[in-house]
């Protein structure tokens, strides 16, 4: 069970559990002071608009990624990752899916290498 954990999926487990502590911190900070969360977005001045604008289109190609990713290895409820990220973060969805996909690598060459080859 735990040979498909390698070091990098850990690192990746990591860097979403990061992501999802981090940006829920501030999520309940905004909810606590009743703050006007999309409006502090788009409304914070340029830098904001900013790098709102940056993360959102990193979002849209990350979430295609994951989708068509989880497609060709086979992974199953890939869109499941970029529907959680509305409710999570994107910073705790994709480093959760690498890691996820990691796993899913390593399983395939812990299963290449014990396979048996033909020889002709």
């Amino acid at each position: 069970m735990t040979k498909n954990w390698t070091p990098l999926a850990f690192v990746y487990l990591l860097l979403a559990l990061a992501g999802l502590v981090g940006t829920w911190t501030f999520n309940v900070l905004a909810i606590v002071q009743l703050r006007d969360f999309i409006g502090d977005w788009v409304n914070s001045g340029p830098a904001v608009s900013s790098l709102t604008v940056d993360l959102l289109v990193v979002a849209v190609a990350g979430s295609i990624l994951i989708i068509v990713e989880a497609r060709r290895l086979g992974m199953k409820r890939g869109w499941l990752y970029v529907v959680l990220s509305g409710l999570t973060a994107f910073a705790f969805t994709f480093p959760l899916f690498l890691s996820m996909r990691e796993r899913t690598l390593q399983g395939r060459r812990l299963q290449a290498a014990t396979t048996p080859t033909l020889s002709g």
